[in-house]
């Protein structure tokens, strides 16, 4: 009888386990060959004084054979953006999955995993919504190792330092959203690594 108590137990977690990750959806997981420019499969620049180096990275990640690399220095008045989805300058930079394809009522959040060094450093984590309208939610490098940030959607804040000339700026997240990316803010300098992009049911 305890052998199937056991048994019963660890069917029990294991269901619950396989119940829980179907709750999130994954999006994006960096299992790609990084490339910019026009053809490529990121979308990423800088300007002002800041400057980025985007790559991939196989010594540190958090799921499958690889993560995202971004080596930087943002600098006051400067600007970065490391960028994934549809609608890019990059055509192959889209996710695992068409943003039209997904039933975005069924999820409350977005999360991916940053890898700390306990920097300090604040990232701007943004959002392209259907309008054009980017949305942002920022985090802190407070942390060593990785770590997953759930960004509930009624937590982003319309992005008030810059907006598309063709956001239709009206202040409501316009569902589906089409891009994320990533932007160390300034003064700062240094190495990050992201993986495992997913929506979230809470």
């Amino acid at each position: 009888m305890k052998k199937i108590g056991i048994l019963a137990v660890t069917l029990l977690f294991l269901t619950a386990g396989i119940c829980l990750a179907e709750e999130n959806l994954l999006i994006d997981d960096f299992e790609i060959s990084v490339s910019g420019g026009p053809d490529g499969t990121v979308d990423f620049g800088a300007g002002n004084g800041s400057s980025v180096e985007v790559s991939e990275a196989a010594d540190i990640k958090n799921t499958g054979d690889k993560a995202l690399k971004v080596v930087y220095e943002a600098v006051d008045g400067g600007y970065i953006y490391v960028a994934r989805g549809t609608g890019l300058d990059a055509k192959n930079a889209g996710w695992a999955i068409n943003p039209d394809d997904i039933k975005w009522e069924d999820y409350s959040a977005i999360s991916f995993y940053v890898y700390g060094t306990d920097s300090k450093v604040k990232i701007a984590f943004d959002i392209k919504d259907n309008g054009g309208e980017i949305w942002r939610f920022i985090i802190e490098d407070d942390f060593k190792g990785w770590k997953r940030v759930v960004c509930s959607f009624d937590k982003f804040m319309v992005r008030d330092d810059w907006q598309p000339q063709d956001a239709d700026n009206n202040f409501q997240l316009d569902f589906p959203v089409r891009i994320f990316q990533f932007e160390p803010l300034a003064d700062s300098k240094g190495t990050l690594y992201f993986d495992t992009v997913e929506l979230v049911k809470e």
